[in-house]
């Protein structure tokens, strides 16, 4: 129990500093490229209407969103924050079962490794898309999202807790066989996005994600190093 107490606490903590980081970040970097993207999306909405009322039950056109501004902001800083925290239970799990205090630098590492596995693998067949330009099916994309962060990885944990040859050939070809598989394809039609802003919100959402990870391993570790330190020595 005192170990899972530190989990917990370590993670909350952890969480609350990251969450709040790269809220700050995106509200600088990603949302100006978003709320850009809806002026373009609003554009060639009466274009695309009547595909959508044939395609969409009735209901959806109630669908709540947060209005823009605060509310927006305020859920934005909310999901932030418990998705760092949620991803930090993840890594002081893993901590805890190696029953030792984890240095800062061997945090950066498991960070760079949740950044590989959560961002990098699944990125090179699903980048992220702003509003209004053309995406595949939701589910579709969930499952080879899903398929290729877990296949990754198992990958990296071939590769650097197994020393032998079959791991490393099969960690080789978990990495490859979701891209070989290939991610959904989106539907063709035009769209009013340009190119140049897609570009640059790919690069602001990877560098965001390279910051929160690097973050969430150093601050978890350093935080399960001094939370969990008595629960760990004495067991």
């Amino acid at each position: 129990m005192p170990v899972f107490r530190s989990i917990v606490f370590s993670a909350a903590l952890t969480g609350l500093i990251v969450g709040s980081l790269i809220s700050i970040l995106q509200f600088f970097g990603t949302v100006p490229l978003i709320q850009q993207s809806e002026v373009y999306e609003r554009k060639q909405a009466p274009a695309t209407a009547s595909h959508e009322h044939n395609s969409k039950d009735v209901s959806s056109e109630s669908e709540w969103e947060p209005e823009a501004g605060f509310q927006r902001n305020a859920f934005t800083f909310a999901a932030n924050i418990l998705t760092a925290i949620g991803f930090a239970l993840l890594l002081t799990g893993l901590y805890a079962i190696q029953r030792r205090p984890i240095p800062w630098r061997e945090g950066l590492f498991w960070g760079l490794a949740g950044f590989v596995v959560f961002t990098v693998a699944p990125g090179l067949g699903l980048p992220p898309e702003l509003p209004g330009m053309p995406v595949a099916d939701l589910t579709m994309r969930q499952i080879w999202w899903i398929g290729t962060a877990g296949a990754t990885a198992i990958a990296l944990w071939l590769w650097f807790f197994r020393s032998d040859a079959w791991a490393a050939g099969i960690g080789l070809a978990l990495i490859v066989l979701p891209h070989l598989i290939g991610a959904p394809a989106a539907p063709e039609f035009h769209t009013d996005v340009p190119a140049a802003l897609s570009h640059r919100f790919v690069v602001a959402v990877t560098l965001t994600s390279l910051v929160f990870w690097i973050s969430l391993g150093i601050c978890s570790s350093i935080a399960f190093g001094r939370i969990g330190r008595a629960s760990l020595a004495s067991e």
